[in-house]
């Protein structure tokens, strides 16, 4: 069948490294050209993963042919008619979500990785044989990939055996996981999904998070397929596979057409006999709830711009607002929706997003579609002045979907809300996405969407809000859902106007905040507080110190730039108004059609 067939074996665990090797039965006979992807979709940054690959030969019929590097990421094979064997190294130490990581205890990668494109060659079958370490018998494989049920080798479930891609862009969309993590499923809609917890996490109660893990599920299916509720992986695979790393302070994710990676810190995570729902636990939840809607949001719903992706340069669009804000938005909400936490719960993750994103002067500067155009040079690449110079199109996005959503509502007495809109991307661009590859959502196409949806036409609040740096009226719109958005200080201590970290025991500036106290007086990002008019500031007494003040006092702060002792007079500021604070109106009658 002129399939390609790729082998993955765990080679040298205490190196790091995966041995992968490529059978290619008809090579370009004028020289196969083969690369490795420059960068992993859902994280948009040229990472170069090629570095990582350490050795590489070629072999046709047992004689060694020439494969030459002829870019960053980029072989050419000597011309060759016969069938074609690639053999190479890959380093696998890269403990996130986006890479490959190898040891004793566990062995992860993505595709994007590992497996080299063979040009001319993306839409043919590609066949995966995971190999076992060796001297290790406990092992499983934890993906949804399906196994190539018809093959002499196929992989039982969770076995080392043959998988099957139906072409190379799948084969690099389903990440693996092996290992002996602890794991619980559950189903759904009649969909099965696979929760993995990688890691040591002991008295982890999995039935606890399997079962919130359902609710949000469940609803999200029912969401975007009130009718068939069919769920979308199923085109894809018989699974849905959560992977989750656990350590002592990590987080994030990483979102896969059936499948999604996951860092959590165990303290995020419940225990057995403890049902208490913490802050942490409902971060994960939100987690996990953001990375399962970006399977119907980003995965079959895309930007013109990534249908198809170019994996060897940078792939710009305008529109993550929409696909990562709108994720952003729609997990809390499913939550609560889910009925995971209550309405007060879901009013402060709604304010304490409205504050972070009100703390940054860079919305003034930096438009959300900027922004997400932008993200690979910038969102991406953050520094000490991020604040001031940049928008995150996660958290402005978020508020630009509350904002359209409130607006839709208003406009037809919530009859209609983003729901509809969010079901019409569906249905459009997305239910068929891999199966008839629609061209995806065009860079100035939403407003269309929105108004053939709702009836509403949303053209100037996007001109303003998202294409645009004006902060959104959420007052006043919020008041229609008979919510009441108010301000006050977090702390009535007088400001720096500064953000801190702890270095080397040491309070250090992270950031300074444009145009406050410590800007005007020539502070900067880097510097370390060493003393408060001869008092000495300590990794974590520094509001301690400042309580001897009030706002407008002048305070001679000396500071470390570099290995250089500097002395400053700062004018201190009043205390910031930096927490939004979200209630239900004293009404008669709160409906509030959002939630």
């Amino acid at each position: 069948m002129n399939e390609l067939t790729y082998t993955i074996t765990p080679n040298d665990l205490a190196g790091h490294h995966f041995l992968v090797e490529l059978q290619i039965e008809q090579p370009n006979p004028k020289g196969q050209r083969l690369s490795l992807p420059s960068w992993i979709p859902g994280s948009y940054l040229i990472r170069d993963f090629a570095r990582n690959i350490e050795s590489i030969e070629a072999y046709a019929a047992n004689k060694s042919l020439l494969i030459t590097k002829t870019d960053n990421n980029t072989w050419q094979l000597e011309a060759c008619t016969e069938p074609v064997t690639i053999r190479y190294t890959v380093y696998a130490w890269d403990l996130s979500v986006r890479s490959a990581h190898l040891d004793e205890t566990h062995g992860f990668f993505n595709g994007t990785s590992v497996f080299l494109q063979v040009h001319g060659h993306e839409e043919k079958t590609c066949l995966l044989d995971i190999k076992p370490p060796k001297n290790i018998k406990n092992w499983k494989v934890y993906t949804s990939l399906p196994e190539a049920k018809e093959h002499r080798k196929a992989a039982s479930r969770h076995g080392f055996g043959m998988y099957r891609a139906p072409n190379y862009d799948a084969l690099i969309d389903h990440p693996v996981e092996m290992g002996t993590p602890q794991v619980i499923s559950f189903t759904v809609c009649g969909a099965t999904h696979e929760m993995v917890f990688t890691g040591q996490i002991p008295n982890l109660d999995l039935k606890r998070i399997a079962a919130d893990t359902a609710k949000i599920c469940e609803y999200q299916i029912r969401f975007f397929e009130p009718d068939t509720q069919r769920a979308p992986f199923l085109d894809s695979s018989d699974r849905y596979v959560f992977m989750t790393m656990v350590t002592g302070k990590d987080y994030g994710g990483l979102e896969h057409r059936a499948s999604t990676a996951l860092m959590a810190s165990r303290n995020d995570l419940p225990t057995l006999g403890n049902p208490e729902q913490s802050d942490q636990y409902r971060t994960f939840l939100g987690l996990v709830s953001h990375e399962y809607f970006h399977t119907w949001n980003v995965k079959r719903i895309k930007p013109k711009a990534f249908a198809p992706y170019n994996f060897y340069a940078e792939n710009h669009t305008s529109l993550l607002w929409i696909f990562e804000g709108f994720t952003s938005y729609y997990d809390d909400l499913s939550l609560f929706r889910a009925g995971l936490i209550s309405h007060e719960q879901y009013l402060s993750l709604l304010a304490k997003n409205i504050a972070n994103v009100h703390a940054a002067p860079g919305r003034f500067k930096q438009s959300a579609a900027q922004s997400s155009f932008d993200a690979w040079t910038k969102f991406y690449k953050q520094d000490e002045n991020a604040p001031n110079a940049i928008v995150s199109y996660y958290s402005k996005g978020s508020l630009i979907a509350l904002g359209l959503d409130l607006t839709i509502r208003k406009a037809t007495n919530n009859t209609k809300s983003l729901d509809d809109v969010m079901r019409l991307l569906w249905q459009r661009y997305g239910r068929d996405f891999f199966s008839k590859r629609p061209n995806g959502l065009e860079e100035n196409g939403f407003n269309a969407i929105a108004l053939k949806a709702t009836g509403v036409d949303v053209s100037d609040f996007t001109a303003k809000y998202a294409y645009g740096t004006e902060d959104i009226p959420l007052a006043g719109l919020l008041a229609f859902q008979n919510l009441k958005l108010g301000w006050k200080t977090g702390s009535e201590l007088p400001s720096l106007n500064i953000r801190t970290r702890i270095s080397d025991n040491a309070c250090q500036i992270a950031s300074v905040i444009e145009h406050g106290a410590a800007h005007l007086a020539g502070l900067s990002a880097g510097d370390t507080l060493l003393a408060l008019d001869g008092i000495r500031v300590e990794a974590n007494n520094l509001n301690t110190l400042l309580k001897r003040y009030q706002p407008g006092q002048t305070v001679a702060v000396h500071v470390f730039r570099r290995d250089e002792l500097r002395q400053f007079n700062v004018t201190l500021s009043e205390p910031v108004q930096n927490e939004c604070v979200l209630a239900p109106a004293q009404t008669e009658e709160n409906s509030v059609g959002m939630v």
